[in-house]
């Protein structure tokens, strides 16, 4: 019997080790998850700011090629 009783025992004590292994591990993966969706975030934010800027440079350009054709006709004009 006591034999039994210390199986028991260790059974479950190494249950408890167990599971509190595997809440650890929870604990731990969370955390990476987090990280991992915080790098997430900081990447799409600094895409969006990239192609915001992207799209001001060509704008800007754009809008500047369109300033400089203007002004190619009128300079022709009066000469």
């Amino acid at each position: 019997m006591k034999l039994q009783s210390l199986a028991a025992a260790v059974a479950l004590v190494v249950s408890a080790v167990l599971i509190t292994g595997c809440d650890q591990a929870e604990k731990s993966a969370q955390q990476l998850m987090g990280k991992a969706a915080e790098s997430a975030k900081q990447a799409i934010d600094d895409t969006h700011k990239a192609a915001e800027q992207a799209l001001s440079d060509a704008t800007g350009s754009k809008e500047k090629a369109d300033d400089d054709s203007e002004k190619k006709p009128s300079s022709a004009q009066e000469i």
